[in-house]
């Protein structure tokens, strides 16, 4: 019975958090005499969304973000996997490309998404790599922290078992590794979100971020923060759902763990 209060707290605490969050942003628009074309008040927000979630011209949009933060992930996370294990297993690797990891980092995705548009042309395609290029750091730096972190009496027993660099590679490693590799991949989707927003309102797009741009024109203050809430819950329904499989994969490990 007691280790099930820890899971209580995680469904309670955050809506206790945002009761108390909207209950402040009431205050502050009630006492202060907020206007609503600079503060909607949280009823206005709620208001505006249940419109915009009832017309059918809103879901294009949300599917055109969702699209181009999921191919940027998937692109991301296909150049960082690989490149993490030749990390892990390459000094040379290693030696050559950490002085130029965390400078990749430091350019901002505003900067490099009208590069991109030069370079990959105008759509989809720029927005997926800018989102890539966001997601690329966490996931290789958690696939390399994760691969390091194997524990090497495992490895030592497989390959007293016989077993090659493939097999230690794909059976025990990268399994191993997979919670950490998920916690990368989870963080690295929020942020692919965010680089889709910033490719379509730098770049042009059809998704949440142009409709932004569309609300900012007409000033439509509550409509840009019920995009907004959108854009929350997507991001929220991700990470949730990868952190469900990385809690499952932590579980399994374990499991394999104490057999060894």
């Amino acid at each position: 019975m007691p280790a099930q209060a820890p899971d209580k707290r995680h469904l309670v605490a955050p809506w206790v958090l945002l009761a108390i969050i909207v209950a402040l942003w009431q205050a502050g628009v009630t006492v202060g005499g907020m206007p609503a074309f600079l503060l909607p008040s949280p009823s206005g927000v709620l208001s505006r969304l249940v419109v915009m979630l009832s017309d059918a011209a809103t879901w294009p949009y949300v599917g055109s973000t969702m699209l181009e933060a999921l191919g940027g992930c998937v692109l991301g996370a296909a150049v960082a996997l690989p490149l993490a294990v030749l990390i892990h297993r390459s000094r040379w690797v290693n030696a050559a490309v950490s002085p130029f990891l965390g400078a990749t980092q430091a350019i901002p995705a505003i900067a490099i998404a009208p590069l991109l548009a030069i370079w990959a042309g105008y759509g989809l395609r720029p927005i997926i790599l800018l989102c890539a290029l966001l997601v690329f750091f966490p996931i290789l730096v958690a696939a390399v922290v994760g691969l390091r972190h194997v524990d090497h009496s495992i490895i030592d027993a497989a390959r007293m078992d016989g077993a090659g660099h493939a097999a230690l590679l794909t059976q025990i490693e990268l399994p191993l590794a997979l919670p950490s590799i998920l916690g990368g991949i989870r963080n690295g989707f929020t942020l692919s979100v965010t680089g889709a927003v910033v490719g379509e309102m730098v770049i042009g797009g059809e998704g949440l971020g142009q409709l932004l741009t569309i609300q900012r024109q007409v000033n439509d203050t509550a409509g840009m923060f019920a995009t907004i809430v959108i854009l929350c819950a997507l991001a929220s329904v991700a990470y949730g759902a990868i952190y469900l499989v990385e809690r499952r994969s932590a579980v399994i490990q374990s499991l394999a763990g104490n057999r060894t």
